[in-house]
């Protein structure tokens, strides 16, 4: 068989098996996060937050991209349920560390440490 025909079949068989096993939902959940109200977010995040409200314009181009939630350390969700935006950073000419990750129920979480940990972002 060719790589690509694998890469469906293994593709094909993870799905039947999250979808007949309950997937997702049978793994545990991460543990409580920590939560910061949005006064105390850094001003840049506060703009973030505002953009992500009006729908952009975005300035980073990886803006609103799907958050795979890989590391698990974000409740778990099906693909595409969580999208990432850059929190700028004073002084660094890269997107930086910092991000708020939103989920599609209006959930928002701040990351200042690329993705290490999370704060849910407490509702106003």
């Amino acid at each position: 068989m060719t790589r690509r025909l694998w890469s469906g079949v293994i593709a094909a068989l993870l799905a039947v098996t999250l979808w007949v096993g309950g997937g997702l939902a049978a793994a545990p959940p991460p543990a409580a996060l920590a939560e910061i109200a949005v006064a105390d977010l850094p001003r840049e995040a506060r703009d973030t937050l505002v953009l992500i409200e009006r729908g952009g314009p975005f300035p980073h181009e990886r803006d609103g991209v799907v958050f795979g939630n890989f590391e698990r350390r974000l409740p778990l969700r099906e693909r595409g349920y969580y999208r990432e935006y850059t929190v700028r950073t004073p002084g660094v000419r890269h997107r930086g560390a910092r991000r708020i990750v939103a989920g599609q129920r209006g959930e928002r979480y701040y990351t200042d440490d690329h993705y290490q940990s999370f704060r849910r972002v407490q509702s106003p």
